[in-house]
């Protein structure tokens, strides 16, 4: 890839022109043109056909090379074996962007025509893409209809992309910018996230991304949204638990591409979510000028003010329904969301009060109980007490308002009133406002939307968009720095893995390493009783029953060598003395070599149970000793390391600093393609590695 030729001439180009241009509706080349024309007002457009022909009585030319002016981007949608010769002549009339729509034949054949096109001092979208689209320069290269609003679309599905403009478009939104990354081979997603980072009309970035490729470079791009104040929303695949085979480790099977995707964008303020539907519904919620601001505010205040980001119930929520079973419904689907439905202050409740008849609930959730019926605006009075109490940073508005009209068409304009009176309330109060209603396209309902008031249909919609963007605000923090270890780790046995993490400053019990009973014996007398024997060369050592604990004499050290030697056929043993300080815990902590993101470090409940419990934490590594203690809170298990029941706690920064050890070794060898402690024995006085392991790429 080159950033040499800036990407304007991608989305705003002076002059286009496509190539496989055509008339009839059932092509490709009938809508490339077609949208091309659209912005015939803004640049010169040029269609290119041999056959010739015309569309809307623009003739067709037949090739590049004789036009008017050089085609600054164009568009290549001709059968695999003519895109190089097309993109040649492109080059050669002065061309500086192709958008190649059309599948290349193989990998080899796609990788030499990106090497032409960025020899030739351009840039290359594609191939096997949808084009792209910028509303804000009619610029319209893709098939399909792209609704405009303020959400910048970069996917590796043109379908996907298609669905989340028609959800858009049914919320009252829509696209700023859609790039379709398709193979990647010049333009990637990372280029395109950072086109959007410095996109003003785009105010919410969205992704599909498969394929990472330079992991790091896009998660910097994910940190500079963040920076800019443009939240991310991001899909992958992945999530599902298929694997090509057994890991090697431990930290192999815990430290999958999808959690690392996921580190990545806890760490960057970024959100990962699952669907094309929670990605537009947060969006949304995002887009709306009133719930914006303070729902990022909120947020920044849980992110900063709380040990952990798990369980933090700092973002407070009001519920108000026409309904008791409604509100109690939307109350449960904020907490299961770890968001606060907090009790009202004696204000804010004496100021509901006021508003409501007598019997109605004015605890949080809020039961207008009929209230509505009798007097429309006792849903904007309610509103505004819950929006200007200060008792919640989201108000949340549930039940039948907006259906008003569809009984009864006489109520529409007063239904439409309340409407501008409840944007009017929450754009005033500085504080966001959500709607949940179980109308649909009704006149206050596009009320709503116009005014910049999120609607939903489900409640459960309304609960996810807003925990999402309560997450969306956690701290970025980058990795520590690190340099390249001047010799390679020689195998990845426990005796080198110990030596090099050593000189990182990870302390090991003292030990000895054998071949013989009698060597082991021997040993033993240096190391001393009660003491451990463990077979090497095995990556799962208990399960295969190369580990015997608390070995007291020669006696039951010679017996656990003989049954030992037997079970595992190991010819290498260690005799380590044994470690056991009161009040520890065992802690696993890896790293993995990811091919997109390199090296991800990794912290968890450890020993024979570390995956089965499955509680870890992620981040790039290297680390700063910041990062790692704030991993070791991530974990749901952390009230253990801090002193669980009068138990007194762990020593945190002795176990941060061990992580800190295990992540900058692996980080500074990239001959490791895993570097794994487990356990790491944290315990009131310190940190102790009791077995290591790594796996030579």
């Amino acid at each position: 890839m080159t950033d040499e030729t800036p990407l304007n001439a991608l989305f705003d180009p002076c002059s286009v022109a496509v190539v496989g241009a055509s008339d009839n509706p059932a092509k490709w080349g009938y809508w490339l043109a077609k949208g091309a024309l659209s912005g015939r007002g803004r640049r010169a457009v040029h269609l290119v056909n041999r056959r010739g022909g015309a569309l809307d009585g623009i003739p067709f030319r037949p090739g590049l090379a004789g036009l008017p002016d050089a085609p600054e981007h164009v568009v290549v949608a001709v059968p695999a074996p003519f895109v190089r010769p097309v993109v040649a002549e492109g080059l050669a009339a002065g061309a500086r962007c192709f958008t190649v729509i059309t599948s290349g034949s193989d990998s080899a054949d796609e990788h030499g025509l990106a090497e032409l096109v960025t020899d030739g001092g351009a840039r290359l979208l594609g191939p096997n893409c949808m084009g792209l689209v910028d509303t804000t320069t009619q610029l319209r290269l893709s098939w399909g209809e792209f609704p405009v609003g303020g959400v910048g679309l970069v996917s590796q599905s043109g379908n996907l992309a298609l669905e989340i403009g028609r959800l858009l478009a049914r919320a009252g939104q829509g696209f700023s910018r859609f790039v379709s990354l398709g193979n990647q081979r010049d333009i990637d997603a990372a280029d395109a996230l950072e086109s959007l980072v410095a996109h003003e009309p785009t105010r919410v970035i969205a992704a599909y991304v498969e394929d990472f490729r330079d992991g790091r470079r896009l998660a910097r791009a994910l940190a500079a949204a963040h920076a800019a104040g443009k939240p991310v929303l991001l899909l992958t695949v992945g999530r599902s638990p298929a694997s090509t085979g057994a890991a090697a480790s431990h930290t192999g099977a815990l430290v999958s591409p999808y959690a690392t995707v996921a580190a990545v964008c806890r760490e960057a303020g970024s959100l990962l979510l699952e669907s094309a539907g929670e990605l537009v519904d947060t969006a949304v919620c995002l887009l709306s000028t009133a719930a914006s601001q303070p729902v990022s505010t909120a947020a920044s205040q849980q992110a900063s003010g709380a040990a952990s980001h798990r369980g933090a119930e700092t973002f407070r929520v009001a519920v108000v329904g026409d309904s008791g079973g409604q509100g109690a419904l939307a109350a449960d689907a904020f907490a299961v969301r770890g968001l606060a439905v907090p009790e009202l202050s004696a204000g804010t409740t004496d100021e509901v009060a006021a508003v409501l008849p007598p019997g109605a609930g004015c605890r949080n959730p809020v039961d207008l109980a009929g209230a509505g019926e009798a007097d429309l605006g006792s849903y904007a009075r309610v509103a505004r007490a819950l929006l200007v109490g200060g008792d919640a940073d989201a108000v949340v508005l549930t039940g039948y308002f907006g259906d008003y009209a569809s009984a009864n068409p006489a109520q529409s304009a007063r239904e439409c009133e309340v409407a501008h009176e409840l944007a009017d309330a929450a754009s005033e109060s500085g504080r966001a406002l959500l709607v949940h209603t179980m109308a649909r396209d009704t006149p206050a309902l596009a009320v709503l939307r116009r005014r910049g008031i999120p609607v939903y249909e489900r409640i459960e919609q309304a609960a996810t968009a807003l925990a999402g963007i309560a997450r969306l605000a956690r701290p970025s923090m980058d990795p520590a720095p690190t340099r390249r270890a001047s010799s390679p780790v020689p195998d990845g046995s426990y005796e080198t893995v110990r030596d090099l993490l050593s000189t990182y400053g990870l302390t090991f019990p003292a030990a000895r390493f054998v071949t013989t009973a009698d060597e082991a014996v021997d040993a033993a007398q240096l190391v001393g009783y009660p003491l451990v024997l463990k077979a090497m060369g095995l990556a799962h050592k208990t399960e295969a029953g190369g580990v015997a604990l608390g070995l007291s004499d020669a006696g039951a050290l010679r017996a656990a060598f003989r049954r030992m030697r037997a079970a595992t056929g190991a010819e290498r043993f260690a005799v380590e003395a044994m470690a056991a300080p009161p009040y520890a815990h065992e802690l696993i902590v890896g790293v993995r070599r990811d091919t997109a993101f390199g090296p991800v470090a990794m912290v968890g409940l450890g020993g024979i149970t570390a995956e089965l419990l499955a509680d870890t934490a992620l981040a790039l590594a290297p680390l700063t000793t910041a990062r790692a203690r704030a991993l070791l809170a991530e974990l749901r298990h952390a009230p253990l390391l801090t002193g669980w029941r009068g138990a007194p706690p762990v020593h945190l920064e002795a176990a941060a600093a061990a992580l800190c050890a295990v992540a900058r070794a692996a980080a500074e060898h990239p001959e490791l393609a895993e570097l794994e402690v487990n356990p790491l024995l944290v315990h009131p006085g310190g940190a102790v590695a009791l077995d290591a392991h790594a796996v030579l790429l």
